[in-house]
């Protein structure tokens, strides 16, 4: 018997590792000879922490919600009694979330320990690299290539395009790069293989550099990601001792070495030109191209740069062969995608299906529908370089080429669910100002024009914009998409673009009537005075800080909608619930 305890992030947080603890506690007390083992996120964040127990026959019994206080429960009747304790069953919407998936770079996360190297080769692992050295470099670019693999962190570039690309060139000295940075709010695919199934990434960068000559390889991940590197860490000296990595690789007179660099969590740093510039130790700006990267990239030499998701790929391709890969899809985005589904959504957590399934699928199907049973408004897919998508977009397709036809991307692959209590206007800016943040600075286009877009969003949110405001946004992110440096800028428009072409009229009540139709923008809240209700006792009118309150004692005050700053206070000093905001 054996138990798995899962540890991603998600499950962390939750007190995963108050509830193995417990386990390994109680089993000892009870003289239980019993394995207790560490793996990664399933997918099922909303249900963490999560339990397997494999019985001596292997058959599974998985438990979720599983706090500190629900383990010594399920050590007294199943551990001791064989007597399984359905309260804490996996529920039947949690197994569909599963079941409706496709994986294959999510395939052994939450299935296998990631700290232990033979759990990966028990589960194939590393047979792929024994397969690659056998076809050789040209023939492992031609099969990425007519696998049509596409870059899984943004854009959809043809990896064995780039991979050839890489290869052909005459420079002895060539680099492979994993971008692991994935900096996308609400994203957090790349997060969950390195923490759950590092060496499957490994293996990919590993067979990369065999296709290309590359000797030498680098994972730039974010240092917010304490668990990912640890693992990573760990993952990287298992490989080296067991031969998959360092000299004389399984014996084929190839030569890898992989080092992680940490990130300082700067947006811009997605952006290959200025990855690789953090790497060397520079400033992370990009540069003007050409040349690309895959001529001059790190230290000015060939490199191959495509994010975690892309390289999990890579050893199933080899395993099933192209041909293979080619029927899961579309014709022109083979392969699954991963998406971190969040927001207002009764399943959060990381689903991986079939590039081509649509929004109605995942969001309804796999993720339960909205929350609370409110009705879905939009789903914000990207990232702050994506787009938003509505109810007419239920039935569209999620691939690169048919996002880009209504104007989005699939980005990194977060979706953020929105429901009918969300103001656009809102989103747009919270984006906005993430984005005017994450700005290198290089080029005044991005570094004022998304400064100036934002103001733009307050003065909306803030009831001092007008109809020219709206206009002046559609203009400047012309300008701004056409003249920035990089994809950070070119993209940085979309979110308020998206939101102003599919919810034009939220933006114009906002300037207009002066109302947020969803209710949310403080500027266009009332506090107001429930005459019934109050019994004039005068607490709101003490603490208001701009005497905005009037009234005699034992009469209903009235607050005066000019001078109220929406503090608040007097809500919090009234004992009767006579203040309400509208």
């Amino acid at each position: 018997m054996k138990i798995l305890v899962g540890q991603g992030s998600c499950g962390i947080a939750s007190g995963a590792r108050k509830t193995e603890a417990e386990f390994k506690k109680l089993t000892i007390e009870n003289h239980m000879n019993i394995e207790i083992l560490t793996t990664g996120c399933i997918g099922l964040c909303y249900l963490e922490p999560i339990v397997d127990v494999y019985d001596d026959k292997n058959h599974l019994t998985r438990y979720v919600k599983v706090t500190k206080e629900k383990v010594a429960e399920i050590v007294e009747e199943h551990l001791k009694n064989g007597r399984p304790v359905s309260a804490y069953f996996i529920p039947d919407s949690g197994q569909e979330f599963l079941d409706k998936q496709t994986r294959i770079a999510l395939k052994n996360c939450g299935l296998i320990n990631p700290e232990d190297i033979g759990d990966y080769i028990a589960a194939g692992g590393y047979r792929a690299l024994g397969k690659s050295i056998q076809m050789g470099g040209e023939a492992i670019c031609n099969e990425i290539s007519k696998a049509n693999l596409r870059g899984r962190g943004g854009g959809g570039f043809p990896a064995g395009k780039k991979w050839t690309q890489v290869r052909n060139q005459a420079e002895p000295i060539k680099y492979v790069v994993c971008n692991a940075d994935e900096g996308d709010p609400g994203a957090f695919m790349d997060r969950s293989i390195m923490e759950g199934d590092p060496h499957k990434m490994l293996e990919g960068m590993i067979i990369a550099g065999l296709a290309t000559g590359a000797e030498e390889a680098y994972i730039y991940v974010r240092a917010e990601y304490p668990l990912a590197v640890h693992r990573l860490k760990i993952a990287i000296n298992q490989a080296e001792k067991a031969g998959y990595l360092g000299d004389n690789i399984l014996d084929s007179g190839f030569n890898f070495r992989i080092k992680i660099n940490l990130g300082a969590g700067a947006f811009v740093c997605g952006e290959g030109s200025a990855l690789t510039a953090s790497i060397e130790g520079n400033r992370g700006m990009p540069r003007v191209k050409p040349p690309r990267t895959v001529e001059q990239g790190l230290f000015g030499k060939p490199t191959v740069l495509n994010n975690v998701e892309t390289f999990a790929n890579v050893p199933d391709i080899i395993n099933m062969t192209a041909e293979e890969y080619k029927k899961i899809g579309t014709a022109s985005s083979p392969g699954t995608k991963a998406f971190a589904l969040t927001g207002n959504v009764n399943n959060t957590g990381l689903v991986e299906v079939p590039m081509g399934t649509t929004l109605q699928t995942i969001i309804f199907d796999l993720g339960g529908g909205v929350k609370n049973g409110k009705t879905f408004k939009a789903v914000q897919i990207g990232g702050p370089s994506g787009g938003c998508l509505t109810k007419e977009h239920l039935d569209l397709p999620l691939d690169f080429d048919s996002l880009a036809a209504v104007g989005a991307m699939i980005g990194s692959g977060g979706l953020v669910v929105m429901d009918e209590d969300t103001c656009m206007v809102s989103i747009a800016r919270f984006f906005m100002n993430f984005t005017q943040h994450e700005s290198c600075g290089k080029c005044v286009p991005c570094r004022e024009g998304t400064h100036v877009m934002l103001e733009l969003l307050d003065d909306i949110v803030s009831g001092v914009g007008t109809e020219e405001t709206i206009e002046m946004l559609l203009e400047l992110a012309d300008t701004i998409s056409e003249t920035s440096l990089c994809g950070l800028g070119k993209t940085a428009p979309s979110p308020v673009v998206s939101t102003i072409n599919q919810f034009k009229e939220e933006y114009l009540a906002h300037v207009n009537d002066k109302i947020c139709p969803a209710g949310q923008c403080q500027a266009f809240k009332k506090v107001v005075v429930k005459p019934e209700l109050c019994k004039g006792c005068a607490l709101c009118k003490r603490v208001c800080p701009v005497s905005a309150i009037s009234g005699e004692l034992k009469t209903p005050f009235v607050i005066s909608q000019k001078k109220c700053v929406k503090c608040m206070a007097c809500i919090g000093a009234c004992k009767f619930n006579a203040i309400v905001v509208e």
